[in-house]
């Protein structure tokens, strides 16, 4: 959602990779040293069902080869799925997460400091690009996102320490 103030909303999932290799912590104090204040959170084993409605365009844009792949890559361990908000919340969402692609990902980012994969190599292996985090791309895609993982009453108004303050 989109404030006049220029506050938004965004999704963000922390992949079945990020949460296997035990970096939840170091990538949700990334979002947080940004003052980005998470507003939703759960963790959700996703299924077909699931993966079809998040990624519901990806085979259109891309071909079954690279759905199937993502879809499986998604739905083989649990991910944590967030609604970040803050002052232009998904571009700086996804200065923070970098590049698609690790190899291309600048360091100081969550995928070029700890991610690995390049697109060649998960092409020639016919596997998803293990990136650690989604991110959504874009303010419509963000609300769309975000309806498809929450419900409304799941997303929590709350002030941080911060804002209590600023009062």
């Amino acid at each position: 959602m989109s404030y006049d103030t220029g506050v938004e909303q965004t999704l963000v999932l922390l992949k079945p990779d990020a949460v296997a290799r035990g970096l939840v912590g170091r990538v949700l104090t990334r979002f947080e040293q940004a003052l980005l204040k998470i507003v939703a959170a759960k963790m959700v084993w996703m299924d077909a069902d699931l993966a079809r409605h998040h990624y519901f365009d990806l085979e259109d844009r891309f071909g079954t080869a690279v759905y199937t792949a993502m879809a499986e890559f998604m739905e083989s361990g649990p991910v944590i799925a967030l609604v970040l908000e803050g002052v232009e919340a998904v571009a700086c969402t996804r200065k923070i997460v970098g590049s698609t692609y690790p190899d291309q990902a600048e360091p100081g980012t969550i995928r070029g400091d700890f991610a690995h994969m390049s697109r060649a190599y998960a092409n020639e292996r016919g596997i998803a690009v293990a990136n650690l985090v989604h991110a959504s791309g874009n303010a419509e895609e963000a609300q769309r996102e975000i309806e498809v993982w929450f419900a409304k009453d799941e997303i929590f108004e709350y002030p941080t320490a911060a804002e209590r303050y600023l009062r």
